[in-house]
């Protein structure tokens, strides 16, 4: 910054306007430069001690963001995203049955279902006929519509049920299958592809589910009985294109459902992922126990609302909850609340109804009041700290919660836990069980094999030889 002066900054210098140079402060000027040089020869010993410069530096950025500070983001895993499962349900899905038309258009028409515009939809026919299309405004699928629904693709627990008869006049048969991979918009015949084929029973069942039902035949001078209860659980689910076991060579009346049935396959296992706030069938997480047909997960959080939902693998979960496990409705809750308004601790115990509506349990709307500890677990006590009154310090006190109050309505205020100001509360849970599950046996489920012709129901009508 210092050289000698040249004749080319004279030149510069008189080109300025006298109104400018009285303006300029020359003492201003040296101290700008002074401290312009201490700043220059304070980079130089930087660089000269360059690895305590750095530790200096992220020393102080340490103490500048700190204590006080913290960060509030929160580093999760993205979990793998298939656009089918998560995609919003915002199209109405309606059926004309008569018609044989199915769509999102059809508004006349009879409603089905919520769907998003990115899902399969599977259709049956009367003539045993199965398709799956894409959700558009108007399909043709065929007249004789008897069954439509949203399809996903490798869903082996939703199991299909039919009774159907071969060709016009051909014997009948039963069979149980799951639907797990198809090609769009083919026509895939399920029960036979002999003219005049057609289902005189069917039930689509979303946990595998096996009903019993009544077969009326038409009278018959070779049939002693005709009437017959055939129970599907005996069955074995198989592939698609199974024939099935043989029910009767004769005319059949009709068929009725006699017995609403009961999931056949084996019960799920599922684990919770914390780290992506999903449930998996993969092992991942916590085992939260083996699920089967109307079994839930209970969550609780912090605001004192439990809610029972499905253990759908699409269910995601908010990071704001105390409790997520698997539901006993025979284990009462346990919780302990301060309530702002009465300035008082309280403990109640309950049963939760078998709802998928929010349950509040505590009354919240002070903003003092909150929820201090809530359990399933049966055992749990609580260690009641009091502060020191005029230099006299009370005993702490053991309270067993189960003897402590019975198990009451979710509605109840519950009992007061102490009349006492509280200074510390200290809970001892013991420990839970380790979940031991059994292996389950393997799903009833074949590899598909279209050139089984199945078996026959044994015995099932003293029929003569012709």
């Amino acid at each position: 910054l210092l050289r000698a002066v040249t004749e080319e900054d004279i030149l510069r210098l008189t080109e300025i306007r006298i109104k400018r140079i009285s303006r300029f402060d020359l003492d201003k000027f040296k101290e700008n430069i002074l401290a312009l040089e201490g700043k220059i020869e304070q980079v130089k010993h930087h660089l000269a001690n360059l690895i305590a410069y750095a530790i200096d530096y992220y020393t102080n950025i340490q103490k500048k963001y700190g204590k006080g500070k913290e960060r509030r983001t929160e580093l999760r895993i993205f979990d793998t995203i298939d656009a089918s499962k998560v995609a919003v349900a915002n199209e109405k899905f309606y059926v004309n049955w008569e018609e044989g038309f199915i769509g999102t258009s059809l508004k006349k028409d009879e409603y089905l279902f919520d769907c998003s515009d990115i899902d399969d939809i599977i259709t049956f026919q009367k003539d045993g006929t199965m398709k799956v299309v894409k959700v558009e405004g108007k399909i043709f699928i065929g007249k004789n519509i008897v069954h439509v629904a949203i399809w996903k693709k490798n869903d082996k627990r939703t199991v299909y049920n039919t009774i159907y008869r071969e060709g016009r006049e051909g014997p009948y048969y039963m069979k149980r299958f799951s639907v797990t991979g198809v090609t769009r918009n083919t026509d895939y015949k399920l029960a036979s592809d002999k003219k005049g084929s057609e289902m005189l029973y069917f039930s689509a069942n979303p946990n595998g589910e096996a009903e019993v039902v009544s077969v009326l035949l038409k009278p018959n001078a070779r049939v002693r009985k005709n009437k017959i209860d055939i129970d599907f659980s005996e069955i074995a689910i198989k592939g698609r294109d199974s024939k099935g076991n043989l029910v009767t060579k004769y005319a059949v009346k009709k068929v009725d459902l006699k017995e609403e049935g009961v999931s056949t396959l084996a019960p799920r296992k599922i684990w919770f992922d914390d780290s992506v706030r999903r449930l998996n069938a993969d092992g991942r997480g916590s085992l939260l126990g083996s699920f089967k047909g109307d079994d839930k997960i209970l969550t609780i959080n912090s605001q004192g609302e439990a809610k029972l939902v499905s253990f759908d693998l699409m269910n995601r979960f908010d990071d704001d909850y105390l409790i997520l496990e698997k539901w006993k409705p025979e284990q009462p809750i346990t919780c302990i609340y301060f309530d702002g308004d009465k300035d008082k601790y309280f403990v109640k115990r309950f049963l939760l109804e078998n709802t998928t509506n929010i349950q509040s349990f505590f009354a919240n709307e002070n903003p003092k009041s909150f929820l201090e500890f809530v359990t399933t677990e049966a055992g749990a006590t609580a260690e009641l700290v009091f502060p020191k009154i005029k230099d006299k310090q009370k005993d702490p006190e053991t309270v067993d919660l189960d003897e402590f109050i019975t198990v009451k309505g979710i509605k109840a205020i519950g009992n007061q836990l102490t009349k006492d100001k509280v200074k510390n509360i200290n809970i001892t849970i013991p420990e839970p069980p380790e979940i031991i599950e059994e292996e389950p046996e393997p799903e009833e489920l074949s590899e598909e094999d279209p050139d089984d012709d199945g078996g026959t129901i044994g015995s099932l009508f003293d029929e003569e030889a012709n």
